[in-house]
């Protein structure tokens, strides 16, 4: 009988020294509460496909008063959130604001562009975003010797991690970057462009691109063991044909009703106005759930997935992976350990 034929309890599963020992590093942030907050409605550039000009939420009037998003800090706080995200459209214009909600709530990251230096004294991880080459950033997004910026403004920061968002056009070029960013002693984490509903442009995946993607991810992964913070069942859970939500069941309140436990329960996505409307709360709003693969999606939607990954030693521990992949993406300090698990390993409801 094979490991996964066989009926294990979760006690025998813990019985490894090796899986015992991981469970234990990361349950200890269990108490992590997040939800997201859009700083602003500017941006100082403009990307193909973009999540925040999409839908209602770019009209949405800046609310630019200090006291008031020190306020609603406290306020998310005393609900009980533990860990925030900050985003819009580009959060570093508005460091003051950002200053506040670091003061409220110490544990959180923020979502950057890159092209401006977010001052240390924000100590959030940085998710400064990369979307390829410099010549494709200059196509896709309008910014020239945009990696070349990013990295002078972080270089040596441990605050920063630089998330490559790999589209159909642009997984070749992926090698190169994580070759730049080791020379420079930089981390590096992969998304999937996760279409806008609605969008029809070239950047959204098919079948090809999914499987070049993924071959690419375990190449660099391989190659770059201490620049690239992920890991296989990272691969296999978004990389994967269907989407986070067909393969997890999404547990953002966009499509969870449920009120009663975890994310339908305590997860907001405030505006830039500092309103947020449930029927559109998610962690990247106005993206086409049906394709979406977004690393912050899955960081909420698979670690909740604790139990259905629980059937047998190896696939939890591939959980294990991605777990401790995700807090060391999001997580300003948390040092990521080596993957219990070096091959691909099928999401438990894929298939």
């Amino acid at each position: 009988m094979s490991v996964a034929e066989k009926s294990w309890k979760f006690a025998d599963i813990l019985a490894s020294k090796e899986i015992s020992a991981r469970f234990e590093q990361v349950r200890r942030w269990f108490f992590l509460r997040e939800s997201t907050y859009d700083m602003t409605n500017r941006c100082n550039i403009r990307c193909e496909g973009c999540y925040y000009y999409h839908g209602d939420k770019q009209f949405a009037p800046e609310n630019g008063d200090p006291a008031a998003w020190q306020a609603l800090m406290a306020a998310e706080k005393a609900r009980g959130v533990t860990f925030v995200v900050l985003a819009g459209a580009e959060p570093a214009l508005v460091p003051e604001l950002c200053r506040e909600c670091y003061g409220v709530i110490p544990l959180g990251a923020i979502a950057t562009n890159g092209l401006k230096k977010i001052a240390k004294d924000i100590d959030y991880r940085l998710h400064i975003s990369v979307w390829g080459n410099d010549i494709t950033s200059r196509t896709l997004r309008g910014a020239a010797d945009m990696l070349k910026r990013q990295i002078e403004n972080y270089q040596n920061d441990a605050r920063a991690v630089f998330v490559y968002t790999f589209t159909p056009a642009n997984i070749a070029e992926a090698a190169r970057v994580a070759e730049t960013l080791t020379r420079h002693g930089l981390k590096m984490t992969f998304n999937m462009f996760s279409a806008p509903v609605g969008y029809t442009g070239p950047l959204r995946h098919n079948a090809a691109s999914l499987a070049a993607t993924a071959a690419m991810m375990r190449q660099l992964l391989r190659r770059f063991p201490e620049t690239v913070l992920f890991s296989h069942y990272n691969i296999a859970a978004h990389t994967n044909a269907q989407g986070l939500h067909e393969l997890f069941t999404c547990s953002y309140p966009r499509r969870n009703p449920s009120t009663a436990v975890g994310l339908g329960r305590s997860f907001r996505q405030y505006r830039a106005d500092l309103n947020w409307d449930r029927a559109a709360a998610c962690c990247v709003p106005d993206t086409d759930c049906t394709d979406c693969r977004h690393y912050a999606a899955g960081s909420a939607v698979v670690t909740a997935r604790m139990y259905r990954h629980a059937e047998n030693p190896q696939l939890f521990s591939a959980w294990l992976d991605y777990v401790d992949t995700y807090l060391a993406v999001w997580v300003k300090g948390y040092e990521k350990s080596a993957n219990l698990l070096d091959s691909l390993v099928k999401p438990p409801t894929a298939g």
